[in-house]
């Protein structure tokens, strides 16, 4: 298992053996004060534990204050905020400093700071600006935008080799060294390493996965995952679970992003659910009750249970919004719903909570089992509505309220 260097971003604490933090980035113009405040407000109710916003232009940069202050004021939210910077950052930090003031973390992308001296020099003004305000900074290198003096430097080293490797390994060579060299960049100016996250994005699990483990194995910053344009809908869910899964397994990752494609008009939130259902199912964290629910065969060809498993996610959700206030544990809840004798009791029996209803030609009758043992049969038109005031009176009963711990 990794152990990683502790950074606190705006109260929230990332690496370190923390547990893994959720982040997310909206994608209105900042400068939309009343669209990022929503979006924010909703990112946070998600359960995003960090949110990044663009800082491109100087009306982004002077609407970043009070977006932060209409946050506390209308929504009650005090999410971190971080400032997304490229090209233009360090004009930005200094002619509006009260940006750099309101944000919790800068995040620098080392390959769009400019080139030559004027990269050196447009980086320190950042980091300085970072240092002066005391802000924490994610050193962000993309593969799509990879400083390109770098690597042109370590592509020429390469084919001067009796035996060049692929152009695939040069890459991510480049990418970990404008990582690190960038870190300690920042450390020379000034920045303590407490101060320090880096991430090395890119659109291919492969590639991810070999960089990351380097920058493991290289350096002790916390470490950001993603896998950057992960793409829309079930290619970009799967592909990123399995990028992150692989590489939080072997414990290396402090914080992640889904970074999908959302549908036009679609629910940005999707990135946050998506994380917390990698965490869940890798059992690092818990954030909601988890419902296990068989798929379905032609034992069962009523859509009773899979009716009752829907109604019971949802119903789960909706009171989560309390619990996670009142009985944070709760979230640690199992429920079963299940479709037929094959499984249905053995895994009802293994949930906390648990209903085997009957499958195709079976006797019209449902055991529920709590914590291992049955307790009762349900049936009839009321068997829903009986089975989830069964579920609310085992979270009564079993999860304290926080108050009376």
């Amino acid at each position: 298992m990794r152990t990683s260097l502790a950074c606190d971003v705006g109260g929230v604490v990332v690496g370190g053996g923390a547990p893994v933090v959720v982040q997310s980035m909206t994608n209105t113009d900042t400068a939309d004060i009343g669209a990022t405040v929503d979006q924010v407000a909703a990112l946070a109710e998600a359960g995003s534990e960090i949110v990044r916003v663009t800082v491109n232009t100087r009306d982004a940069a002077h609407a970043v204050p009070e977006v932060r202050e209409r946050l506390r004021a209308e929504h009650g939210v005090t999410v971190p905020l971080v400032g997304d910077f490229h090209f233009t950052g360090h004009r930005l930090l200094t002619e509006v400093p009260e940006c750099a003031e309101a944000l919790d973390k800068l995040r620098i992308n080392p390959g769009n700071v400019g080139r030559g001296a004027r990269h050196d020099e447009n980086f320190a003004t950042m980091i300085e600006t970072a240092i002066r305000f005391g802000k924490p900074v994610r050193i962000g290198v993309n593969a799509g935008s990879l400083d390109p003096e770098l690597l042109d430097r370590l592509m020429e080293e390469n084919a001067a080799k009796p035996e060049p490797e692929d152009a695939e390994i040069v890459v991510r060579r480049a990418l970990v060294e404008s990582a690190i060299g960038s870190a300690v960049a920042a450390e020379e100016i000034g920045l303590s390493s407490e101060r320090i996250i880096i991430s090395c994005k890119v659109s291919r699990l492969q590639d991810m996965v070999a960089v990351y483990e380097e920058l493991a194995r290289r350096c002790s910053y916390p470490l950001h995952l993603g896998l950057t344009e992960a793409g829309m809908g079930a290619k970009g869910i799967v592909a990123t679970s399995a990028a992150l899964s692989i590489l939080l397994q072997q414990g290396i990752g402090d914080t992640i992003r889904a970074s999908l494609t959302p549908e036009p008009g679609g629910d940005r939130t999707m990135e946050v659910r998506v994380c917390h259902e990698i965490l869940q199912s890798l059992g690092l964290r818990a954030f909601r009750p988890q419902v296990t629910a068989c798929p379905g065969c032609g034992r069962t060809t009523s859509t009773v249970f899979q009716e009752l498993a829907e109604r019971i996610q949802d119903h789960l959700d909706a009171r989560m919004a309390v619990w996670k206030r009142e009985r944070p544990q709760v979230a640690e809840m199992t429920v079963a719903v299940m479709g037929c004798v094959v499984n249905g009791p053995g895994e009802s029996r293994a949930a906390n909570i648990g209903i085997s209803l009957p499958g195709t030609g079976e006797q019209p009758r449902a055991p529920v089992y709590v914590d291992g043992e049955k307790v009762t049969t349900l049936d009839g038109p009321t068997l829903a509505e009986d089975f989830m005031a069964m579920v609310e009176e085992y979270v009564e009963k079993t999860y304290s309220t926080v108050s009376a711990c």
